[in-house]
């Protein structure tokens, strides 16, 4: 399967929370924790399991990029460097690299790139609502 999503992380579920509607579930990609909200029928359909192979598929324009850690109501808060910075007319496509030898990209501003004052080889963190995290497995 190939997507146009840049952000395809492989991991290992290591566990999942049902509720009535939805569930959350983690995958651990090379020590790095990622959760995604999906609906408990996509659960079931796909037939995930804790231990089994996955992939965490997020676009890039669902990727906010921060300086620190922030008490905020968001569940992947991911500690990365910033590798790249492609500056466009508008948007910038900035490049995280993370634990395990992944990496991150988020579309931004180019105003938000100026206002946070980011730069090559400095420590950010990708935040990521658990709603905007696919999961997928191979057929």
């Amino acid at each position: 399967m190939k997507l146009s999503a840049r952000n395809q992380i492989k991991g290992k579920i290591i566990s999942i929370n049902e509720g009535i509607i939805n569930a959350l579930v983690s995958l651990d990609a090379g020590g790095v924790v990622i959760t995604s909200n999906i609906t408990k029928a996509s659960v079931h359909d796909l037939g995930l399991a804790v231990g089994q192979e996955a992939l965490a598929v997020i676009k890039s324009t669902e990727v906010m990029i921060g300086l620190g850690k922030s008490a905020l109501t968001v569940r992947n808060q991911i500690p990365g460097k910033i590798v790249s910075i492609q500056e466009g007319a508008v948007n910038a496509l900035v490049k995280l690299e993370i634990a395990g030898g992944n990496a991150i990209s988020a579309v931004i501003t180019i105003a938000s790139v100026k206002e946070l004052g980011l730069t090559v080889g400095q420590d950010a963190y990708a935040v990521i609502k658990g709603t905007s995290v696919m999961i997928g497995i191979e057929d």
